[in-house]
């Protein structure tokens, strides 16, 4: 008896799930995750849904046919992961490569193998020497040998590169010809990353009209013009509830879709979310614990030295702080989101060249001191001539520590203060990994 297709079977109730390509396409980013981090890291994944895991979460362990280390990293990651996430394999559209993803995922509960099909006559000229219709004539029995070799203990899906750029009429004819034979889900990868939102809606609209109401349709948009997350979110509004994404973005080229930013925005504001796709969506089996998010993308930062920037949404060092003085007496007027509430990150106040007299008292009671007037302005004025003088905005806690206990020992509240001799230090650090 066949196992049940739990993503698929979510995807046709409605529910959303991620893709996860952080540890596939992630590494043509020049990363590297070893096989235990692949582990830990789709456990973390699996556990923002709970119990609900594998039928929110398809991770994307590898491409095994690339080397022997990676097959057995995709192993591994079957066989350790499967009770947090549906583990996946990726193979070209050859029988053989069938059969090694087949053998590295095989025995793993909710296990999936993905075939990559060329879609496009570029595509097709590229990878198997052909045209797009013998191209992905070969890559339907493909499918369907992959579906009997299969049995029916791991599911197929298949994935059609360059899609935007074929005939869609031709790739909806076979995205519904897959399916009838046995594809679990038929993914459209935007694989130069050159959609507009526009395109990326007519493309799953025209593709959904022609496939028929079976095929389960994945997106797979990159971010070479910095719009991976916004097509991805006109997808869903053509119907699409499986979307390819990455922790961090990371992915070939500009990246794709970041799994934390696409998450929390379905997820943080239910009336947001209305607006964006109706208001008779359910997307969740289990509602996802979103204080997770700042943890794992801290944990990945740090697996591959993909930096987390004060400027990186969710989860960058910027989130939770702030440096001025009007959001500092309203900050609830200068955020789109509460991140205490919905990112588990108390707000902090951070010392900078535009700090005011309340910022920098602030600042100065977190770390133990209560300054009057006039050291007030006088500390003031040390901290922007010093962010000037070394071309830095923040001034970091230690620095300042060190500056008020000169201010401070002072008795005469007008006197200048003596400065100390400037140090500097590095970039706070990611926030602590959750336990694995």
């Amino acid at each position: 008896m066949s196992a049940v297709d739990v993503v698929r079977e979510s995807a046709r109730a409605g529910r959303m799930v991620f893709f996860e390509e952080s540890a596939r396409d992630g590494a043509q980013a020049k990363t590297l995750m070893s096989a235990g981090f692949r582990v830990r890291l789709a456990r973390e994944q699996g556990a923002i849904f709970g119990a609900d895991g594998p039928r929110h979460v398809v991770f994307a362990a590898s491409f095994p046919s690339v080397c022997a280390q990676e097959f057995e990293a995709t192993r591994q990651v079957a066989l350790e992961t499967q009770e947090s996430v549906s583990p996946a394999a990726i193979c070209r559209g050859t029988v053989a490569d069938v059969r090694l993803a087949l053998r590295a995922v095989r025995g793993a509960a909710g296990a999936r193998v993905m075939v990559i099909v060329a879609a496009s006559e570029a595509t097709a000229r590229a990878l198997v020497h052909s045209d797009a219709r013998t191209a992905l004539a070969a890559g339907l029995d493909v499918v369907e040998e992959a579906v009997g070799l299969a049995g029916g203990d791991v599911a197929v899906d298949v994935c059609l590169v360059d899609a935007p750029r074929a005939d869609h009429a031709l790739v909806a004819e076979y995205a519904g010809a897959m399916t009838a034979r046995g594809a679990g889900t038929v993914v459209l990868a935007d694989t130069v990353g050159d959609l507009l939102p526009g395109q990326a809606r007519a493309l799953f609209q025209r593709v959904a009209a022609g496939a028929g109401p079976e095929a389960v349709l994945v997106s797979h948009l990159h971010n070479d013009l910095g719009l991976g997350l916004a097509n991805t979110l006109a997808a869903l509004e053509s119907g699409v509830r499986v979307a390819a994404c990455s922790w961090l973005g990371m992915a070939e080229r500009s990246g794709m879709a970041a799994t934390e930013q696409l998450l929390f925005l379905l997820a943080h504001d239910p009336a947001k979310t209305e607006q964006l796709l109706g208001s008779d969506n359910e997307l969740w089996w289990t509602a996802p614990d979103l204080t997770r998010l700042p943890g794992i993308a801290g944990m990945v930062s740090a697996e591959t030295g993909v930096p987390l920037t004060v400027t990186t949404p969710i989860v960058g060092t910027g989130v939770a702080t702030i440096s001025t003085g009007t959001p500092f007496t309203h900050p609830r007027t200068f955020q789109p989101y509460d991140p205490q509430h919905h990112l588990g990150l108390a707000p902090t106040v951070v010392l900078t060249h535009l700090a005011s007299q309340r910022v920098l008292r602030a600042v100065a009671e977190r770390l133990g001191y209560d300054l009057d007037p006039a050291r007030t302005r006088t500390a003031l004025a040390w901290v922007k001539d010093r962010a000037y003088r070394l071309g830095r905005a923040v001034v970091p806690d230690a620095d300042f520590a060190t500056y008020l206990d000169g201010l401070t020992a002072d008795t005469t509240a007008s006197a200048p203060a003596p400065t100390p001799a400037l140090t500097t230090t590095s970039a706070p650090a990611p926030a602590p990994a959750p336990a694995s």
